[in-house]
């Protein structure tokens, strides 16, 4: 990678961030790709430690696997390869694959809600945009306890999780066909009025007024609607990234997790610098995070910097040194530098679904059989 002469910063040393992720996944029939309603079923058949770090979802088709609080890189690849075998044992019992993927690749005929009060809430006020087809992300959560400063940090990350989003795409199919957006999860999400890039908020008291206010416009039902790509956690002292489409492998959402806590502690240490955030306007913002989603790493993003084109391995080399230091702090900087190199030659999860699609004549069983054995690798 490339630092386009920009020098890293010398990095103030903390102590490690916590991390924990949270993975969706797809409960797809291995014969067809369909969707199979069987989540309540697959959670039942789990084993007593992996069931605890499970999570009912709002489809009935999918299944979240929650890791534990890590603060080594090395701790949490072996959560998430325990917690994502522990799933697709229990998903074959029940006649279902377990696949990373970020939306529905085929159909979904059964999109009834979970027999959860809130899902029906949501149901009766968001109407069709709540039975849209399955989608699946990655979540990872970075110790933060000041709240404060948590609201501070998704300040300045807007300037940045374009470039992690476009790493993460894994998701260009829908009903059977190349949608032609890298991330058709991100695509299919923008019908929620709720979610999108993270607003700029002067202090925590503003985030929490804007919350109320939109509660009481009816935009959310509750504060925990809040589906933001960067908000303070309302039930941990963390703040969560909700960018990302699920991985494809255990190793794509380690580098994912890995460059998340990497930025929050470079923000964290900017902010203690007295570094301003810089006041982006949302439209920019907003269109940085389709151009990510469309093309993923292939091409050019918008570099927010400049408001600017720029190739997309360029700004993920920017992005590398300026969290180097961080990085090197956690004892990250060779493992990520791998993994970048990995993804650069292989290409990100859509990338990858595309070559295989080539090679297999489109054939879709196919493809998802492959990532279905590569849910549970490294």
């Amino acid at each position: 990678m490339g630092d386009h002469g920009v020098s890293a910063p010398e990095f103030e040393v903390a102590p490690p961030l916590t991390v924990g992720v949270e993975e969706e996944f797809l409960l797809l029939d291995p014969a067809t790709g369909e969707s199979l309603p069987v989540a309540e079923q697959v959670r039942a058949a789990l084993p007593a430690d992996a069931r605890r770090q499970s999570r009912q979802e709002f489809r009935h088709s999918m299944v979240e696997m929650v890791t534990p609080v890590c603060t080594e890189l090395t701790e949490l690849r072996e959560h998430l390869l325990t917690l994502r075998r522990a799933a697709a044992d229990a998903a074959r019992a029940a006649g279902a694959s377990l696949v990373a993927l970020g939306a529905t690749p085929v159909r979904e005929e059964h999109r009834s809600v979970p027999e959860e009060p809130r899902y029906h809430a949501m149901s009766r006020r968001f109407g069709p945009v709540a039975h849209d087809p399955a989608v699946c992300g990655c979540h990872v959560h970075v110790g933060l306890p000041d709240r404060e400063l948590a609201v501070q940090v998704g300040n300045h990350l807007r300037v940045w999780l374009p470039v992690v989003h476009a790493t993460t795409v894994n998701s260009p199919l829908h009903d059977g066909s190349d949608t032609g957006h890298a991330s058709w999860r991100s695509m299919q999400l923008e019908r929620w009025p709720s979610l999108g890039p993270t607003p700029y908020f002067a202090s925590a008291a503003e985030y929490d007024a804007t919350v109320a206010d939109l509660v009481e416009a009816g935009i959310m039902l509750d504060p925990a609607m809040v589906y933001w790509y960067a908000r303070p956690s309302a039930n941990y002292p963390t703040i969560e990234i909700r960018v990302g489409d699920v991985c494809p492998s255990v190793d794509d959402t380690v580098l994912h997790a890995a460059l998340v806590r990497a930025l929050v502690a470079t923000m964290v240490d900017d902010i203690r610098r007295g570094t301003p955030a810089p006041r982006l306007r949302s439209c920019l913002v907003a269109a940085a995070h389709w151009r990510a989603a469309h093309h993923g790493l292939d091409g050019d993003l918008i570099d927010l910097r400049t408001t600017r084109p720029r190739p997309a391995w360029d700004l993920v080399g920017d992005l590398l040194t300026t969290v180097s230091p961080a990085l090197a702090a956690h004892g990250d900087l060779d493992y990520v530098r791998r993994q970048l190199d990995r993804l650069r030659r292989t290409g990100t999860g859509a990338a990858r679904q595309r070559h295989l699609l080539d090679d297999t004549d489109g054939d879709i069983p196919a493809l998802l059989h492959h990532l279905a054995a590569q849910t549970t690798t490294g």
